[in-house]
């Protein structure tokens, strides 16, 4: 038995783009991107990063629209592949991730899941004989 599944994590590039179908069934578009690195043949680090379309129907297009840019996601669902022909250009295959489920990855210490500001990941140095807050049991 052959199944169509993808699991996929990774940046959201944009807000998601919410439209409804003639049928007025609501869904939201929105682009992925994932990396990863790997030792090239020169010996120095090269990074690949992989696009996806995602679409999110009915009640999950009311979940995406509330992802915002940056946003770490996972997503589960199943591959299409489909030709399209945009007005005055070539016909060109598209893939895209109809979306099962998703959930977002939450950054260590960003309650939203969006990436931390670099300002907040830096320690602050605590000056010389200060007092810091813990109490002294």
């Amino acid at each position: 038995m052959q199944r169509n599944r993808i699991e996929a994590a990774g940046y959201l590039v944009s807000k998601p783009e919410l439209r409804y179908l003639p049928s007025g069934m609501k869904v939201a578009n929105v682009k992925m991107g994932e990396s990863h690195s790997y030792m090239g043949s020169n010996g120095s680090m090269q990074t690949q990063t992989n696009w996806h379309s995602l679409c999110f129907y009915d009640d999950l297009a009311d979940v995406a629209m509330k992802y915002e840019k940056g946003n770490n996601i996972f997503v589960e669902g199943r591959v299409e592949q489909r030709r399209v022909t945009p007005k005055g250009e070539r016909a060109r295959t598209v893939n895209e991730i109809f979306v099962r489920s998703s959930h977002l990855i939450a950054q260590p210490g960003s309650p939203n899941g969006k990436p931390k500001e670099a300002a907040e990941t830096v320690p602050q140095e605590a000056e010389p004989g200060a007092q810091d807050d813990w109490p002294v049991a």
